[in-house]
């Protein structure tokens, strides 16, 4: 398996993991639909618009460095319900199972960007530090997050801060950023390189492909075909309001329960998890030119084919 390894997440943490034939990954880059479909999962398999836990603590992020592995693990064995996991590792970098489906959504890039702007400046850096702190204590590995260097009477006075990036300079570092997909949390590589895995992968019975978009326009008929794939019967009186727990309003209202990492109070303002869920918020953005900027960019990581379905054109 490929490691990816950066800040938040170690996908060695899978290794030794033990799969169940049953068992459902949801693996997709952040902010393109990751709690979403794993609402949908939760309501399709449990069958039901309640739980007796969070939604991260029945379907947890595998490989986030929040929580000791040994407990995350133990958490899962215990479970006798059919498991879905989270994470954002592609799928060269998880354990492959003929039987457990693998789970992508797809989303378009300039949207997940801004989404993650907006989601990295809802987060409590010191909450967040402190979790990775205490999880480091128990699994005997390495924090890196930044510490503030110690001051001196000979260290130099701080330089004054330039002037900070609009939103649209934001957008466009994380277009051209050019770290390693293997060592980023979130950039254009990175969302483009984990559909890839999947993508190449696409043929396999156990693969499944959602987008953003097709939920958002077909809700209930998206359930229902991932129901199909999953081998999952629904009773026809119960769609309704099963449908109705997966729309971004009913998820938004029950924030505190449905958003993850609630238990580690690292979110300014957990209900500003689930901040818009529309398409199309960085046309407001882009010119003309920047739009044929970044197509050439998309153009240079990865193949028609796959820019045309992660962008939604048909």
């Amino acid at each position: 398996m490929v490691r990816y390894s950066n800040l938040l997440t170690d996908s060695a943490r899978w290794e030794g993991f033990t799969l169940r034939p049953d068992d459902i990954i949801i693996s997709t880059p952040p902010k393109c639909g990751t709690t979403w479909t794993q609402m949908i999962c939760a309501l399709l398999i449990f069958q039901t618009t309640t739980f007796d836990r969070p939604l991260s603590r029945i379907s947890p992020w595998f490989d986030m460095l929040t929580r000791p592995r040994g407990e995350v693990v133990a958490e899962l064995d215990a479970q006798q319900h059919r498991r879905f996991i989270k994470t954002h590792t592609p799928l060269d970098g998880l354990p492959w199972h003929d039987q457990v489906t693998y789970i992508d959504v797809g989303r378009d890039p300039r949207d997940a960007a801004l989404s993650m702007d907006h989601h990295i400046n809802n987060i409590d850096f010191d909450k967040l530090f402190a979790a990775m702190a205490a999880t480091a204590s128990v699994d005997g590995s390495a924090i890196t997050a930044p510490v503030a260097p110690e001051s001196s009477p000979e260290a130099a006075p701080p330089a004054l801060p330039a002037e900070p990036p609009s939103d649209r300079d934001r957008l466009w570092l994380w277009v051209l950023n050019e770290t390693p997909a293997t060592e980023e949390t979130s950039s254009l590589l990175r969302t483009l390189r984990h559909h890839e895995t999947f993508w190449n992968a696409r043929a396999s019975a156990n693969v499944v492909m959602l987008h953003y978009d097709d939920l958002r326009a077909d809700l209930e008929g998206q359930m229902r075909a991932l129901a199909q794939q999953l081998g999952i019967e629904v009773a026809e009186d119960r769609w309704s309001a099963l449908v109705e727990a997966a729309t971004f309003e009913h998820m938004r209202d029950n924030a505190s329960t449905l958003a993850p990492n609630t238990d580690k109070a690292i979110w300014r303002d957990t209900s500003e998890f689930f901040h818009r869920g529309t398409s199309g918020q960085w046309r407001s953005l882009l010119d003309d030119d920047d739009q044929r900027r970044y197509e050439m960019r998309v153009a240079q990581l990865v193949a028609p084919d796959l820019a045309a379905w992660v962008h939604h054109r048909t």
